[in-house]
Parts: C-alpha cells; sequence; structure tokens
C-alpha cells in the first residue's frame, strides 16, 4: 500500500491544523484565531483501504524570539527532513511577501516531492504565487483533490500504524492541548502566547480517571485573568476540558485544574513543561 509521512507548513493562521483535522476527521491540532499556537509536530493518521497518510502539523515559518520560538522552527526543520511529501500552505486572502516567496524557493530545491497549496480561495485572493492546487479548508473545496496528489507521491510501504490509530500522541496530551486551545480562544489578546498546560498526575481505576493539570502562566495578572471574575472561566475550561477527556477515555474523568505563575519560562524552562 501506500504509505508515508505528510509535513504541512505555512506561516501562522495559514490554516494547517485546520487542513489535517478535516482530512483526519479527528481534532488533532489546535484551531484558533491566534498566530503560533502549534508548538509540537502533532501527528494526524488518515488510513484507508490502499494508503495510510501520516500528517506532520507544524508550527508556523516565523523569526525566533526566545528559546520556545527556537524549539518550535526545529521542529519544522525536523519534520521537512522526515517526510516524504511536504505541502506547503498559502493563505490566499493575504499578500505572499519576498521573504516567505525566499522560503518556497529553498523548499522547491530543497524537497524532493513540494505540493504548493493556495488556502482560503473562498475570501477575496489576493496572493500572488503560482501554486499546485487551490483549496478552501473551510467550504471543503478541493481537499480530495488534495489527498489525491499527495497519495501518488507515497512510497510503497507498509501501514506504519494501526488503522484504528488517528495520532500519535496520547490523550493527557490531547487533553493538554484542549485546554491550551480553550484558552487561547477564549482570551483573545488579554494574555500572550506564553501558556504552558501539563498534567501533573493521572490516576486510572476500572470506571474513574483521576487528572490533575496545571496552566502556567508568566506573571500574576495573567493568573487572575485565566480564573476569571469568581472563577467564571477556569469553571468553564474544567468543564469543557472533562467533558473532552471522558469522551476520549469513555469513562468518568475527576479533573482539577491549577493556575501557577513561572516567570519567563519560554526562556528559562521550555523542556519542563514538555515543549
Amino acid at each position: 500500500m501506500k504509505c508515508g509521512y505528510v509535513a504541512v507548513l505555512g506561516r501562522p493562521n495559514a490554516g494547517k491544523s485546520s487542513l489535517i483535522n478535516k482530512i483526519v476527521g479527528e481534532d488533532v491540532a489546535i484551531v484558533t484565531k491566534r498566530q503560533q499556537t502549534t508548538r509540537n509536530n502533532i501527528l494526524g493518521i488518515l488510513t484507508q483501504r490502499n494508503y495510510q497518510i501520516i500528517f506532520i502539523d507544524t508550527p508556523g515559518i516565523h523569526h525566533s524570539k526566545n528559546k520556545l520560538d527556537r524549539y518550535m522552527m526545529k521542529n519544522v526543520r525536523s519534520a521537512i527532513g522526515s517526510s516524504d511529501v511536504v505541502v506547503y500552505l498559502i493563505d490566499a486572502s493575504h499578500e505572499v511577501d519576498e521573504e516567505e516567496m525566499d522560503y518556497i524557493k529553498m523548499l522547491k530545491s530543497k524537497a524532493e516531492n513540494l505540493i504548493v497549496v493556495l488556502n482560503k480561495i473562498d475570501k477575496k485572493l489576493v496572493a500572488k504565487v503560482d501554486a499546485d492546487l487551490k483549496i478552501s479548508v473551510q467550504e471543503n473545496i478541493n481537499i480530495d483533490k488534495l489527498v489525491e496528489n499527495i497519495v501518488t507521491l507515497l512510497p510503497e510501504r507498509e501501514m506504519l500504524y494501526n488503522e484504528d490509530e488517528f495520532t500519535d500522541k496520547s490523550i493527557n496530551f490531547l487533553v493538554c492541548e484542549h485546554i491550551r486551545g480553550i484558552l487561547l480562544s477564549r482570551l483573545d489578546n488579554e494574555i500572550p502566547h506564553g501558556v504552558a498546560v501539563v498534567v501533573d498526575s493521572e490516576n486510572e481505576t476500572k470506571d474513574k480517571v483521576y487528572i490533575d493539570i496545571s496552566i502556567i502562566v508568566e506573571k500574576d495578572r495573567h493568573k487572575g485573568i485565566i480564573i476569571g471574575k469568581k472563577g467564571e472561566l477556569i469553571k468553564e475550561v474544567g468543564i469543557r476540558a472533562r467533558e473532552y477527556a471522558e469522551s476520549l477515555f469513555s469513562k468518568q474523568v475527576v479533573m482539577h485544574l491549577f493556575v501557577k505563575v513561572d516567570e519567563n519560562w519560554r526562556d528559562n524552562n521550555v523542556g519542563k513543561y514538555g515543549y
């Protein structure tokens, strides 16, 4: 069968996570309006009768500002080097600057199987760049065509994952990412990108899962924002996160959320929180 890894690259908010979630049919990556929400290379797996595509959702291409940024860009380079196919996604509703054009040219010289894709063609087209395919994730335009193009470039290989797997990440990882996604969506620009979510402990019995999770912020005032007035926001996050966790564990979840301050963790403690 056809089987291989596909790195999905592009600027922040080009629609990489949305594309993978659409194709895989599961929420394996955060989708928000905030830039640079993806920190790890998350695998989304699509298995059909004659092929298996293993998508790698990468952080958005950007300049490095701190250790977290440098870690994210290292993930991008790693994804390119380990992939059979590279899909470069461009937001068709924005202009493509010289820096991005140079990056695309570099990919064309280094990636053996590159597909340049214009996304968001349901909006006003602004980007002026030659592309192999035009799609809209939002309107489900040419998504099947993109999958077909990818499959033709994959090598013949035995499947690498079981057919019922849709990601290589643990349930704990998915729950933490879900919480981070809720926060980024609800808080908009009230707090910076410096929010980490980690599992402190987990104990699973026959009928229940007990899980303690910490939300890490960089300032005391951010802690107050996340807790919210009379604890309303953290309560909402807890309810939504518990429901999501129960859908994954398929059993009752008892969840406790804690908000902690760790100043400058993005420079000093990146590895501590798994980023």
